[in-house]
């Protein structure tokens, strides 16, 4: 348990380093079709989802094979850690926009960290309560089509405040909802 622990918190820097610099690798790369992929490529919240969605998928494979024999249900948990933490990033981003009016940067990273903190959290509790392993299969399933959901609508998404690089637009937007 303690080593896992440890490797929880690794995690959750290793998720905020990468998915911090990820944010610029799109640019820093010169716009590679590739790498825009799995980066940001625009500043819409889906595209920021993905800053926690791959680092932390990286991170959790990487756990899978190292603690899949002592922790059986470590796969599961950290596919729902994945999947909360990757929802959370619009969840916190509207809810404050909505309340606030308007963006705030400083905001806008706490939303990173918490979404970060939150998943990886629920990923170790999860593993040690051993609840989640018949879903393994569906969790696994739900990763996968957000992977490919990333992947398709990076450069053809569907019109929509979520995919909204103006997010002036897309607070405005919001706000006339309510």
């Amino acid at each position: 348990m303690k080593h896992l622990k440890r490797y929880t918190i690794i995690g959750i820097f290793f998720v905020l380093i990468t998915g911090t610099l990820a944010h610029f690798l799109y640019d820093w790369t010169g716009n590679n079709h590739i790498v825009g992929f799995f980066t940001s490529i625009n500043e819409s919240t889906w595209e920021h989802m993905k800053l926690l969605f791959f680092p932390m998928l990286i991170y959790s494979i990487f756990l899978i094979l190292k603690f899949r024999k002592a922790y059986p249900c470590i796969a599961s948990s950290l596919c729902f850690g994945i999947l909360t933490g990757t929802l959370l990033i619009p969840i916190f981003f509207y809810a404050y926009t909505s309340i606030l009016g308007k963006d705030i940067f400083i905001l806008d990273i706490g939303t990173f960290i918490l979404s970060v903190i939150i998943a990886f959290w629920l990923s170790y509790k999860l593993t040690l309560l051993c609840k989640l392993e018949s879903y393994t299969f569906l969790l696994g399933y739900l990763v996968c089509i957000v992977f490919i959901a990333f992947v398709l609508l990076t450069y053809h998404p569907p019109k929509g405040r979520l995919f909204s690089a103006d997010v002036s637009k897309s607070i405005s937007s919001f706000n006339n909802i309510k």
